[in-house]
């Protein structure tokens, strides 16, 4: 009988996913050259070619997409031996990570100190940019775990609802306009600080002004939530930004909720991944997520997991 390795194994399903020995490398924290070693080794011992390699592509053969199935059910056995041990310590890789913005300023601190608590010797690799973008990423299989707004065009195999997060009006104290119901030409005096062109907040926004005389509303966009809450701060302008993204700043009193009728829709946030090749501690990660979003979204910050 071949005597072939868990890591030969682990190899091979690393390219097959990621058609790329280099891809396949850096998710296993190794060199190309091991990975293409272990591959050949593999080969060998099933007496089998696994991949086609031509000019810098890489294709399963068809031995290579019968196996893919069976190498896949022995990593998840693997995942079970390591879950029946009880010690998370036990699992070792590197989490690919995607957040949007809004994550980043809300809970993504006690989600990373409560990961590192669960799976100490999984490290993080951190992606922040707009969802679109992380949506790419995902799919491209340079993430494992996309923690995003709605709506997706692509459905993943695997996901797990993070909660919906109302978006709010805010400016600072010093502008004048608490306590009172608004009109857009009462915030028009003012620039109008939004998300960035093309996300959904934005179009929404531009359909909301759009019956108003041109010229008579600002609107800035920036692709950085943070330098839009910054600016906010600083009294530049009013901004519709999440709730959850305020929630101190209000708490403080450096913000003020504003009274105006309406408001983008509230931003649906889900933890996405590849539910059919994600290691357990991905699942586990989204759904640690998940608890963890819904306890800041009810203001639950003493029962965070640890």
């Amino acid at each position: 009988m071949a005597q072939f390795s868990f890591k030969q194994i682990e190899a091979f399903v690393a390219v097959a996913e990621l058609a790329s020995f280099r891809r396949a490398a850096q998710r296993l924290n190794t060199t190309q050259p091991n990975i293409s070693a272990r591959i050949s080794g593999f080969e060998t011992q099933l007496g089998q070619r696994l991949f086609d390699r031509d000019a810098g592509s890489v294709r399963l053969t068809q031995a290579g997409a019968r196996l893919l199935p069976r190498a896949r059910d022995v990593m998840r056995a693997m995942d079970g031996v390591l879950l029946a041990a009880g010690d998370t310590g036990l699992f070792r890789g590197v989490l690919r990570l995607g957040v949007t913005e809004m994550v980043v300023h809300s809970w993504l601190g006690q989600f990373l100190s409560a990961l590192k608590a669960r799976f100490a010797n999984i490290d993080v690799d951190l992606t922040v940019d707009l969802s679109v973008n992380i949506s790419d990423a995902l799919f491209a299989r340079d993430l494992d775990l996309a923690l995003q707004t709605g709506p997706f065009q692509r459905a993943a195999s695997g996901m797990m609802d993070l909660g919906r997060f109302a978006m709010l009006w805010v400016a600072t104290p010093d502008l004048g306009f608490h306590d009172q119901t608004l009109t857009l030409q009462d915030l028009a005096r003012h620039p109008l600080l939004t998300h960035a062109k093309g996300t959904r907040p934005y179009a929404q926004l531009m359909d909301h002004i759009a019956s108003a005389p041109d010229g008579t509303v600002r609107v800035v966009a920036s692709s950085h939530l943070a330098a839009c809450l910054q600016m906010t701060r600083e009294g530049i302008g009013v901004a519709c930004l999440p709730e959850a993204m305020v929630r101190a700043d209000l708490a403080r009193g450096d913000l003020v909720a504003l009274r105006y009728a309406w408001a983008p829709d509230d931003l649906q946030f889900a933890a996405r991944f590849d539910a059919d090749s994600a290691p357990v501690y991905v699942t586990e990660a989204a759904a640690l997520a998940a608890e963890i979003s819904h306890a800041w979204m009810v203001g639950d910050q003493e029962n965070l997991s640890t």
